[in-house]
């Protein structure tokens, strides 16, 4: 199952989902801030029925993250770990994993190069 969420007329992120083998992989584009916050943060929610929650945050797409997006990784760390299940992140660039180990989210929520080894892991 896939579902689009494209950019905002005037918006500067876009976010796709699809669930590979129970795992939900949410795939952003574009400027990870405060003005888009609300519209990841939906993406990256699952419902309820979902245990565990198993999500990976494909952030190959994503130029920009302020702490806002780093705000919404943890919400939704929190929101899987409550469930048993867990949050990865794939395919951050340079600039946006610099972000996640400054703040040193990437020792709390495993980091991998590509959605795929995020997958098998």
């Amino acid at each position: 199952m896939t579902q689009s969420h494209p950019a905002q007329p005037g918006g500067r992120v876009s976010a796709s989902r699809t669930t590979v083998d129970g795992v939900h992989v949410v795939t952003l584009c574009g400027d990870l801030d405060h003005d888009s916050r609300d519209r990841v943060e939906e993406a990256l929610q699952r419902p309820a029925a979902d245990v565990p929650q198993r999500t990976v945050a494909d952030l190959t797409g994503v130029t920009f993250m302020d702490s806002s997006g780093v705000n919404v990784l943890i919400i939704a760390y929190k929101a899987a770990a409550a469930t048993e299940g867990w949050v990865r992140v794939a395919g951050a660039r340079p600039s946006v994993r610099r972000v996640l180990e400054l703040v040193g989210l990437d020792t709390v929520i495993r980091c991998y190069p590509t959605v795929e080894q995020a997958l098998r892991h």
